[in-house]
């Protein structure tokens, strides 16, 4: 299987004016995520608001560039001015009322990449744009209409449609089914399912609900507060967490099952301030199981069995 991506201690640094009494800080929005993402895989990328995963979103799709750390993709470093790297990456986001232009036409809105992108003619651009739209279930013909005239799931249709345009080999999807109800989501769900089985897509799938990624994701990634705290596939992950954030959230996941035996961990405190984190461990200060050491030093991402687990204490 061919790497689409791979990312090597990506960081995200970001300056912030201290105002007239107090000095600069630095806000350490990303701070050292490592990853790999496979063609034809999903990697979810999950956490609170805050830990980091839109400023990832910004680095694998070149809209910013990382303070340090690599990133390859297909094997070549990440160049935003490359018209290939562009087309290879193209990003979803969240919320499909906001993401298409009131004013254009979907056609518009369509061919717009492949105006800027490529040397089609009109008649090739016309051509695609209906084809795409057909290949995620919207009759081709309604091209020609605004985006107030479709529904919520039909429009983040649209925005999967546009960022197809250009046959890219990953999608970055920021929360792409946060904003639907959950009858749309599945429909979405299932649509991107199908073109990454038929088109061989890499999917790196934003996201803070974790009943959505157990269906979806090959592999998860859990971030807090800028950094990765627990990474693997997901059936381990799901099966046995290492990381007590990590098992907090699977605790609030809803279970279907009516006979499940389920103990809810509730986390005490607020996600702390980026501009002040707390010394050691980031997670300390809302852990049950933190110690003296937990509060003096960070601990690394390391091996445990089938995942990597950045903690002192695992709780698996």
């Amino acid at each position: 299987m061919s790497i689409a991506i791979n990312a090597v201690d990506l960081k995200k640094h970001y300056e912030v004016s201290g105002g007239m009494f107090r000095q600069p800080g630095l806000v350490k929005a990303l701070d050292g995520a490592s990853f790999t993402l496979e063609a034809g895989k999903t990697l979810a990328v999950v956490g609170e608001s805050g830990c980091g995963k839109s400023t990832l979103a910004r680095l694998v799709t070149m809209i910013e560039t990382p303070t340090a750390g690599t990133l390859d993709i297909e094997g070549k470093p990440a160049d935003s001015s490359s018209v290939d790297h562009r087309k290879a990456v193209q990003i979803v986001f969240q919320n499909p009322y906001s993401s298409l232009n009131p004013r254009h036409k979907i056609r518009t809105i369509l061919e717009e990449p492949l105006r800027l992108n490529t040397d089609m003619s009109a008649q090739e651009r016309t051509k695609r744009a209906a084809e795409t739209m057909e290949r995620v279930g919207l009759r081709p013909e309604h091209i020609e209409r605004y985006p107030h005239m479709f529904s919520g799931g039909q429009r983040q249709r649209i925005a999967i449609a546009r960022a197809l345009m250009l046959n890219p080999r990953v999608l970055v999807l920021d929360e792409p089914v946060s904003a639907l109800d959950l009858s749309i989501q599945a429909q979405v769900l299932n649509i991107l399912a199908d073109l990454q089985a038929e088109l061989g897509l890499a999917y790196l799938f934003i996201s803070h609900d974790l009943s959505v990624v157990k269906h979806i994701a090959d592999d998860v990634m859990v971030m807090y507060l800028g950094k990765v705290v627990e990474s693997g596939a997901a059936k381990d992950v799901f099966a046995n967490p290492q990381h007590p954030y990590t098992k907090a959230l699977l605790s609030a996941t809803p279970n279907a099952d009516p006979v499940a035996k389920k103990e809810r961990i509730v986390l005490t405190g607020e996600l702390p301030s980026p501009l002040n984190p707390p010394a050691g461990c980031a997670f300390n200060p809302r852990c049950a199981h933190a110690s003296d050491q937990c509060r003096a030093s960070a601990p690394r991402l390391d091996k445990l069995g089938d995942i990597e687990v950045a903690c002192f204490h695992p709780v698996g």
